[in-house]
């Protein structure tokens, strides 16, 4: 079933239909199971991801890594219900020490990753790339608005993992993540990057079947009964369904995203709805980065100045903008 807006009901009247055949990358995709009190988005990344990692020649695994970080910054970026921005930001002291996702509602995502070459080998996995540190989620709803920031210890474990624990911890909402990052090889030797991820909520209309177990205190005295919640049996079988997935459906360019969810969800039935394009852009242009030099001190606008020139290099999409030190105000200064 389909339908264009996520808060109409089923009716004998909606529209029914096979799944799409036809692929859609740089795409997210609303879907709801009402049988089993599911919500979720599945995004399928192409180009876009592609267009983000190569500008920068970044190393196969850290290229995997900073996808899965674009990956989850959009489906948890995709559920603003304004035009704001989610920001997802790692510093860690791993090989891959910083990585940031910029993700402007409702269709915009830049990124970039810091990493030392020379400690990649040590890495085995996503887990000890990121190595420990935290992870940090901010809304930013805009300049007149307070920001609201999540963080998220982490302790060599995966991005699905820090995911996981947010949901736990912070929102209280029982959650799935898949997150896939791989990449597809043509003629010629060359590849391209290709992406995808789900995110499943069990969101039940009566609040009593959403209650979970209390978190540990951690100082609880020894032999204390630690309080426990049988879990839905709808949500154990959402989040098993949802734990079969495999990496090559969610990054396979002939496998479209609606009949991976049929794939999923046909015994009970999975509700679409219209898919949000995405697309890799940068918010970075010559006004703003002359407007950020004017931000700085006299002193620190004269030291830039290097062969007769002010140059500054968006990490973001790597794009170089050149000022005269006019331009940049060091004479003015």
């Amino acid at each position: 079933m389909t339908s264009q807006f996520p808060d109409s009901k089923i009716t004998f009247k909606s529209p029914v239909r096979a799944p799409s055949a036809v692929p859609v990358d740089d795409a997210i995709i609303p879907f709801e199971v009402n049988a089993l009190d599911l919500r979720g988005r599945l995004v399928r990344l192409g180009p876009a991801l592609d267009d983000i990692l190569t500008r920068h020649d970044y190393p196969a695994v850290v290229g995997k890594l900073l996808g899965e970080a674009i990956v989850l910054a959009t489906l948890l970026g995709s559920s603003l219900k304004f035009e704001g921005r989610f920001i997802l930001q790692t510093q860690t002291d791993g090989p891959v020490s910083f990585m940031v996702v910029d993700f402007q509602a409702p269709d915009r995502l830049r990124a970039y990753a810091r990493y030392d070459a020379a400690r990649l080998k040590e890495a085995r996995d996503s887990g000890s790339l990121l190595g420990k540190g935290h992870l940090a989620m901010t809304i930013d709803q805009g300049p007149d608005m307070s920001r609201y920031q999540g963080l998220v210890a982490l302790h060599g474990g995966s991005l699905e993992d820090a995911a996981h624990e947010y949901f736990l911890r912070s929102e209280q909402i029982p959650t799935k993540v898949r997150l896939a990052v791989g990449e597809e090889l043509q003629g010629g030797g060359k590849h391209r990057w290709r992406a995808g991820g789900v995110l499943a909520q069990f969101l039940p209309k009566a609040p009593e079947r959403a209650r979970q177990a209390d978190l540990h205190p951690g100082d609880a005295p020894e032999g204390t009964v630690v309080h426990t919640v049988a879990e839905d049996d709808a949500w154990v079988e959402g989040q098993s369904l949802v734990g079969t997935i495999e990496d090559v459906e969610l990054i396979d360019p002939d496998l479209s995203g609606e009949r991976l969810l049929y794939r999923l969800f046909h015994e009970r039935g999975v509700r679409v709805f219209k898919p949000v394009s995405l697309q890799a852009r940068c918010s970075c242009s010559r006004e703003a980065v002359s407007s950020m030099l004017k931000s700085f001190e006299p002193k620190d606008r004269a030291e830039m100045v290097k062969d007769g020139k002010v140059v500054v290099t968006c990490e973001f999409c790597s794009s170089v903008y050149e000022f005269t030190p006019q331009e940049a105000g060091v004479e003015d200064a």
